[in-house]
């Protein structure tokens, strides 16, 4: 009965954002409460209090009165959406009963989902807003009644149905069941047997296909840790057969998955907020996280390669490995480059994100089911994939749009007491107005907050409270904003609560501090772009043709001899003055001037292309003896 009803809501929520995605949302707050509606039901259906346990009938009452409440408060704002955005109504009793029953659905619903951090995040910012006045000192407040929180998180677009949920009602959401309907349609599959032909056959292989793999899924996915979990139970079995280390493979999982959260297309589902935040367009964001992505999948290869070559890692058998006609067909081609050709023609010809969705989920459903029926594939096959899809776009929907709902909330409460503006400006005060420090503590502090919390929701937390720290001392707003992107986004491999690394040792059946060793030695380089799109603003597009040709090859520079550094590259077969030899250049790559940056870069490619040939000229020597 339960996964009858599932399917049913997710078939309901999945037809309103294709509808919509087509048509146009709804006004904005009846689209956000219905959509609200809808994701909260699915949650409470997707994860279900007391399941397996003997209480499960109290959960069941528990479930539906909160469905009730919920979905009451839901249509409530519906059905009175223009007299809120017209009257700004006083709360009455009613109100904030609704309000309430509203926001415990919510929590509850992120908690089952993600855990109880966020929930305890919004809980904590609700409570500094009714009793902050009552503290001494920066951090206390002119304070609030009930009433008057209850019509700004309830009664307005500021609270839980603003801008945070309009961009997870529409463009998230479209992406979500895009990317969904994607990887289960065929393109997953081929997505992993393309990775295996990309990266199979060279030393440390099956790490490499790991890491292609787990970043094209989660370039579509928009979270690390489900990445971790869907990916990771073929990849880190992967290479356990091939004799890697268990806390080796369950790192390279982590980092790889983590990385899709920093690429375009979407980021984690922040490149849609950074754009509402800054008034932006997407694909000046998605356009300026590029050159960053490609530097840190540059190194994790590298890095990847000099552990397989110091290790002797094995390749892939051939025999593993699915052969280029197989995997190149037009039947699973096509409906990926359809949908793929539907999206970014949709992006350039001038279309909203969320149309272009349509254009791209519409245009990978006529070629799947069109070689689905030249291919005689049972029709209710088909369906059934369409299905799981569908069912699991779904629950993503859940995570993305309870957390943003609850996030809206806490920002909406940040805004009012003024907290985020207070505690930027005690950073910059501490700091001495010096920029290096100011970003040092600003990074700490958003790795802290990341910590247990999804990529988005994380990130706007962080972008609330830190990024006007940056902005205040004169730094441009995007590259704030993809400052403390980065750090909040890396705090899910960043011990003691690594989220991904949890999933990651799980599945690998090793100790989590060993993988989180694994996971930050091999993405150790996602803490240093942050600071060098700091120093040099062109690796995000920020200046002319030659200011990003000069930065990208010093940002290429420093990311090699630092991979180089973490993966033991043999210059001169002495492990400490290699690495010294390495931080050297590495170093002088990105220093001020024009001088030590050509040493840098000419000597970081002049040492490892001498290397190369060494290698080289001693491997046919054995040969040939």
């Amino acid at each position: 009965m339960r996964n009858t009803c599932l399917m049913l809501v997710a078939l309901v929520l999945g037809g309103f954002i294709f509808y919509t995605s087509a048509t146009g949302p709804f006004d904005s707050l009846v689209h956000r409460s219905v959509f609200l509606a809808l994701v909260i039901g699915l949650g409470l259906l997707s994860f279900p209090l007391g399941a397996g346990k003997s209480w499960r009938p109290v959960g069941i009452v528990i479930d539906l009165l909160l469905a009730a409440g919920a979905i009451t408060a839901c249509l409530y704002v519906t059905v009175k959406s223009e007299e809120i955005l017209t009257t700004l109504p006083w709360a009455t009793t009613q109100d904030m009963l609704l309000a309430g029953i509203l926001v415990v659905s919510i929590l509850e619903v992120a908690r089952r989902a993600i855990g109880w951090i966020f929930p305890a995040l919004v809980a904590l910012g609700i409570a500094y807003a009714l009793f902050g006045n009552h503290l001494s000192g920066p951090l206390s407040h002119r304070g609030f009644d009930t009433a008057f929180v209850t019509e700004t998180i309830f009664l307005g677009d500021l609270g839980v149905w603003g801008m945070l949920l309009g961009v997870a009602a529409t463009t998230i959401a479209a992406f979500v069941l895009f990317g969904s309907l994607l990887l289960h349609t065929g393109g997953g599959q081929t997505f992993i047997d393309l990775s295996m032909r990309i990266g199979g056959r060279s030393q440390g292989g099956a790490a490499k296909i790991a890491t292609v793999a787990s970043s094209l899924f989660a370039m579509v996915s928009g979270s690390a840790v489900a990445n971790v979990a869907t990916t990771g139970n073929f990849t880190i079995p992967m290479m356990k057969r091939l004799k890697y280390p268990a806390a080796f493979a369950g790192g390279v999982e982590s980092v790889a998955s983590t990385g899709g959260q920093i690429a375009p297309p979407i980021l984690g589902a922040a490149a849609f907020i950074m754009a509402e935040i800054l008034g932006i367009s997407y694909v000046t964001i998605a356009l300026a996280a590029l050159l960053p992505a490609v530097l840190f999948y540059i190194a994790v290869f590298f890095t990847i390669h000099l552990v397989a070559v110091r290790r002797s890692l094995p390749l892939v058998p051939e025999a593993d490995l699915p052969r280029w006609p197989d995997v190149l067909q037009f039947k699973r081609i096509i409906p990926i480059l359809a949908a793929l050709g539907g999206l970014f023609g949709g992006v350039l010809q001038g279309y909203s994100i969320q149309y272009s969705a349509f254009l791209g989920i519409a245009l990978l459903l006529v070629s799947y089911v069109t070689f689905g029926v030249l291919d005689r594939m049972p029709p209710r096959k088909m369906v059934r994939m369409l299905m799981t899809g569908l069912e699991d776009a779904g629950k993503g929907m859940v995570i993305i749009g309870v957390l943003l709902a609850g996030a809206q909330i806490l920002v909406a409460m940040l805004n009012m007491t003024g907290i985020g503006v207070t505690l930027s400006t005690l950073v910059v005060s501490f700091a001495g107005e010096q920029l290096f420090l100011v970003a040092l503590i600003v990074a700490g502090i958003c790795l802290i907050m990341g910590m247990g919390i999804p990529t988005t929701a994380a990130y706007v937390l962080v972008a609330a409270v830190l990024a006007p720290a940056l902005t205040r001392m004169g730094v441009e707003p995007l590259v704030a904003h993809l400052f403390v992107f980065y750090f909040a986004t890396i705090s899910v491999i960043t011990p003691p609560v690594c989220i991904a690394v949890f999933v990651a040792a799980g599945i690998a059946q090793a100790g989590w501090l060993q993988v989180a060793g694994h996971a930050v030695r091999l993405g150790a380089t996602t803490y240093i772009i942050p600071f060098l799109i700091l120093a040099y603003p062109a690796l995000i597009g920020m200046g002319d043709a030659w200011d990003i040709t000069v930065a990208a090859l010093r940002a290429l520079a420093f990311v090699l001899a630092f991979a180089g550094v973490l993966g033991g590259a043999r210059l001169t077969g002495r492990r400490l003055l290699d690495a010294a030899i390495l931080s050297t250049v590495g170093v002088l790559a990105v220093l001020p001037g024009a001088a030590p940056g050509l040493v840098g870069v000419i000597g970081l490619f002049a040492l490892y292309g001498w290397a190369w040939n060494v290698a080289r000229r001693n491997q046919l020597q054995g040969a040939s003896s």
